[in-house]
């Protein structure tokens, strides 16, 4: 048999097939990601960027991504993808959580999630991040540590996640140190790194020792501002980012981004999502800790493990971390 009539023959056997009742081969399963800004942040962005890697690799997906910076193109991304047939489109951020149940009802087939928010639909869902567990013990380290009393948070944009995180840094804070000042500084961006290391400036400037920073991709400003002053103490967040200033950063409160990402797109993929709010925290090992070697030691061993005491006390449920409402 020729190549020619071989092919002829199998497409026919193929058409038969699905006329007969045969099932077609299964739909390719589709990630989307939209994020609120660079994904080269050494952070919030850079770690679901990764987390989109693996669900490649790991679950076999077709992955996209898209960066998008306003509530316009929060919802015709959402669009775009759930019209290409995305089975599933994640918004990283609270940002987004509008535009996906906006879009939402146009496309029952796609999945929307949101990595933060209150929003859900029959086909939309919130992954809450409990960042506030790590921050709160921080907040307890910073204030133990601190020699002038008193310590500066620095945010991107002011939004209640965000100022959840803080939250719990000053209530942490003052469970261990009533009397410690706590200020807190908004950049008003998540890229603007001019802006966020004059704002850290100003918080060092007014006597802040211990700092704690929520900022995206502007984070740059903060470690270039803290590693101007030695005998400040960094916290950084949503990844360990000790090398980001050696000498400064103590600890960083840590997400595993990858992990959570990746336990929902199974349930996507296999069939087992249901909306709800998907809860994640230092129990699950999504939050935790990340301490810098080499400044581990600064924290005596009565602090240590009254902080170890924390974490296992909010492990177990004994201790739940005060968070914004939101």
């Amino acid at each position: 048999m020729s190549g020619r009539r071989r092919i002829a023959a199998i497409a026919a056997l193929l058409a038969c097939a699905l006329a007969c009742g045969g099932e077609a081969p299964p739909a390719a399963f589709r990630v989307a990601l939209l994020t609120p800004g660079s994904i080269r942040d050494e952070g919030w962005n850079q770690r679901a960027y990764e987390a989109l890697e693996r669900i490649r690799s790991e679950l076999g997906a077709e992955v996209a991504h898209q960066e998008t910076h306003t509530p316009q193109e929060f919802e015709s991304g959402f669009r775009d993808f759930a019209a290409r047939g995305f089975s599933l489109v994640f918004g990283h951020g609270f940002e987004f959580q509008d535009a996906a149940a906006k879009v939402a009802g146009e496309f029952p087939g796609t999945v929307f999630v949101t990595t933060s928010g209150n929003t859900i639909r029959q086909n939309v869902a919130p992954i809450v991040f409990e960042l506030e567990q790590a921050t709160y013990v921080l907040g307890v380290a910073g204030a133990e540590l601190s020699r002038r009393g008193r310590m500066g948070m620095l945010g991107g944009k002011e939004i209640p996640s965000v100022a959840s995180t803080f939250l719990a840094f000053e209530e942490g804070a003052k469970s261990a140190r009533p009397q410690i000042q706590l200020a807190r500084s908004w950049v008003g961006s998540w890229e603007d790194v001019a802006a966020a290391r004059e704002a850290t400036l100003a918080l060092i400037q007014g006597g802040a020792d211990v700092l704690i920073h929520n900022a995206d991709a502007a984070a740059g400003g903060f470690f270039e501002a803290v590693k101007e002053s030695p005998d400040v103490i960094a916290f950084g967040a949503n990844a360990d980012q000790a090398q980001r200033a050696p000498q400064n950063v103590l600890a960083s409160a840590t997400l595993d981004i990858a992990r959570a990402l990746l336990l929902v797109s199974a349930e996507v993929k296999n069939g087992k999502f249901w909306a709800r709010s998907i809860r994640y925290g230092l129990k699950d090992d999504v939050v935790g800790i990340a301490w810098n070697p080499a400044l581990e030691s600064r924290v005596s061993p009565e602090l240590r493990a009254k902080l170890d005491g924390i974490v296992a006390d909010i492990r177990s449920g004994r201790f739940r971390v005060p968070r914004a409402e939101f």
